[in-house]
């Protein structure tokens, strides 16, 4: 896959904030560029940089989404993104991911107006990305220490997440000692998707994984691998995701940075 336009890099987070991002990016886009943000269940917290922004900087929350969402990125445009584990959504943004899910929503109204000020107050100084992500960090450590741990409904919708891998909702439920649907009606509170948008995200991006590593895609076994019925199948749950064929897809990836 070819390198993406403008600067983007993956900074490894760190240990303060482990349990509670799973990935931290920084991007620099030097050209008006579309970009791609791909469906997933995790929430991300963003910080904005330049011509998109209202006074030049902002901070939002995006919640899970089902399908994926385009838009043109403007020159000169820097994003600092914070990816959270499913199981910190609540600690770290203070709502459960079902409030957000599917939404773009302005940190003041999650932290409050105070909060959201502090931060952009201490992001206005800083003199890089690098150091804006940092920033970033900092505050989010700041919201854990102030939560009390994982609650016991996280706990149960991580625990559920993991076996949502390979097993479906009712053995799932079964295996944890609840009802299938009181699994549903916990797991789309806390995770923001129901258990089976969920375990479809998580089929389509091992195939979006494969896919993007092996340079001769094999659609069919690509299918097989990642839990498909087939290779047709495969492809209408691409469609329902990014309304595209899965090699289309692969196309625009290659042409469009990713925003998420």
């Amino acid at each position: 896959m070819p390198p993406r336009p403008g600067h983007h890099l993956h900074i490894a987070p760190s240990a303060s904030v482990a349990s509670a991002v799973a990935a931290l990016y920084v991007d620099e886009c030097d050209r008006d560029l579309p970009g791609v943000l791909i469906p997933r269940p995790e929430a991300h917290l963003v910080v904005r940089f330049g011509p998109s922004t209202r006074g030049g900087l902002d901070a939002h929350a995006i919640g899970g989404r089902q399908k994926v969402h385009r838009k043109l990125i403007r020159r000169g445009q820097r994003t600092v993104r914070a990816r959270l584990h499913l199981s910190s959504h609540e600690a770290v943004l203070g709502v459960p991911a079902a409030a957000i899910a599917g939404g773009t929503v302005a940190l003041g109204e999650l932290w409050g107006d105070a909060a959201a000020r502090r931060l952009l107050d201490r992001l206005s100084d800083a003199r890089s990305t690098a150091e804006a992500a940092a920033i970033l960090e900092n505050a989010i450590a700041e919201r854990l220490s102030l939560a009390n741990g994982r609650s016991a409904r996280s706990r149960f919708a991580l625990d559920a997440a993991e076996r949502l891998t390979s097993a479906n909702v009712n053995a799932v439920a079964v295996d944890v000692g609840v009802s299938a649907r009181h699994l549903r009606r916990v797991f789309r509170e806390t995770v923001g998707v129901s258990p089976k948008a969920f375990a479809k995200l998580v089929r389509f991006h091992r195939a979006l994984h494969a896919a993007l590593e092996d340079e001769h895609t094999h659609w069919a076994g690509i299918a097989a691998d990642a839990g498909y019925y087939d290779q047709a199948h495969l492809i209408a749950e691409f469609r329902a995701f990014t309304g595209m064929t899965p090699q289309g897809f692969l196309g625009e990836l290659r042409a469009a940075p990713l925003i998420g």
